[in-house]
């Protein structure tokens, strides 16, 4: 999560507020036990959900999710821990410990031992990713971890660079029709970089990578006045990208830069990124205050956009492979989730949003959403219509302490929504 911005004036803040206030809303039908963020919780912090069909039993199928250094944690359809894997421990003493990111799913690659699914997760403490194998009914659980030990770090030269954690950090995977080979898209936390990372078999049915290129997004930017700005951040800090998805109709790969706005561009990385809607923050100055360590921002010129709010995060998409849909962002900054259309030729025009709000007293909704993941298939009795699973940020009630947990909701409840 980026760098805390402190609230803008107040005739904009109500804008925004307005512009969430009027969007439909939709309540959670389930959700997963909390996590701590702290010692005694098991200093847990969920983040990045993946959905897993099971092709045979859909309504077996699988909620896979990040929680930092708690590691990753797998759900049933009725939110309930089926498994929980530890994060790896620290290279050596006064190392940085393993700490999951993002996740997402590959399907059917070819491995030495067979074809199979994988749950593929980023280790943001050791700058590498993992890989995680599919098998539902598997004594034990459903994810073995089939990552090859000698798997390269992502962005770092060596430990020394992995201490500073500028490390792997958001990530979304893509196969190549035309070619059959996987990949995952990565990016760097406090850079602007994202890198392409072929998948790659290896023996004893493991799995490694090799990066194939990589893009630097702006960290400056012309404003029509023509002065530059850049977002305000910590010393040093540059605007990170986080929440990715690559639409397979097209190859076009969705980044969210958390404190500009949401970019498209080609998923090989060749090609001009082109930003096609902005966070309503865009281009107001802020002076970083090291005592508080927030940004205390400027006047608005007015260059931002109005549907978004910073954080821009975890984005994912809802439609069918034919390109039929909705790129869904999250809106952190004011608790909604954007839909753009997925058709180029309307340039992924805005088609609308909605917010996650409480079901009842005791199933809140989402607040200050991380991470997003949709699939559009039925998944037996429970979700006929297809999930929507969403980081809630603010689990409550929470008490005295940093609680997180992810929320399931119906999907036909947000194509309704989406509809209206």
């Amino acid at each position: 999560m980026a760098l805390a911005v402190a609230a803008l004036a107040v005739p904009a803040e109500a804008r925004h507020r307005l512009h969430a206030d009027n969007l439909p809303v939709v309540t959670p039908r389930a959700e997963t036990p909390v996590l701590h963020d702290d010692d005694e919780g098991g200093n847990a912090d969920a983040d990045d959900p993946a959905i897993w069909r099971n092709a045979a039993a859909p309504g077996r199928s699988l909620v896979v999710a990040t929680a930092k250094e708690g590691g990753l944690r797998v759900y049933d359809l009725d939110a309930r821990l089926v498994q929980s894997i530890a994060a790896p421990p620290a290279a050596g003493e006064g190392d940085a410990p393993g700490r999951f990111n993002n996740v997402d799913l590959v399907h059917g690659l070819r491995l030495s031992s067979g074809k199979a699914d994988l749950a593929v997760s980023s280790d943001r403490g050791h700058d590498r990713l993992r890989f995680y194998r599919v098998d539902r009914d598997r004594a034990g659980g459903p994810l073995t971890d089939v990552t090859d030990p000698a798997a390269p770090h992502v962005f770092s030269r060596d430990q020394a660079e992995v201490n500073d954690q500028r490390t792997v950090y958001g990530l979304a995977t893509w196969t190549n029709p035309a070619t059959g080979k996987s990949y995952a898209l990565v990016s760097r936390r406090e850079r602007t970089g994202i890198a392409l990372l072929e998948l790659l078999p290896t023996a004893g049915g493991k799995v490694t990578y090799r990066k194939v290129r990589s893009l630097d997004l702006p960290s400056s930017f012309r404003l029509p006045n023509g002065t530059s700005w850049s977002p305000c951040g910590e010393p040093g800090e540059l605007p990170q990208v986080e929440g990715m998805v690559v639409d397979p109709a097209n190859g076009m790969l969705y980044a969210g830069q958390e404190d500009v706005g949401v970019w498209r561009m080609r998923a090989d990385l060749t090609g001009k990124p082109k930003l096609i809607d902005k966070v309503r923050e865009y281009g107001v100055p802020g002076v970083y205050d090291e005592e508080t360590e927030e940004c205390t921002p400027g006047r608005d010129p007015g260059f931002g956009g109005t549907r978004i709010s910073a954080d821009v995060e975890g984005l994912t998409l809802l439609g069918e492979s034919d390109g039929d849909g909705y790129i869904l962002a999250s809106s952190q900054g004011d608790n909604t989730f954007a839909a753009y259309d997925r058709e180029l030729e309307d340039a992924n025009e805005y088609e609308g949003g909605f917010r996650v709000t409480a079901a009842n007293d005791t199933l809140d909704g989402s607040e200050e959403c991380d991470g997003a993941a949709v699939l559009n298939a039925p998944l037996g009795s429970k979700y006929p219509g297809g999930l929507l699973v969403v980081q809630d940020g603010h689990d409550s009630p929470g008490g005295d302490r940093d609680a997180t947990n992810f929320k399931f909701v119906d999907l036909a409840k947000v194509m309704d929504a989406l509809d209206d």
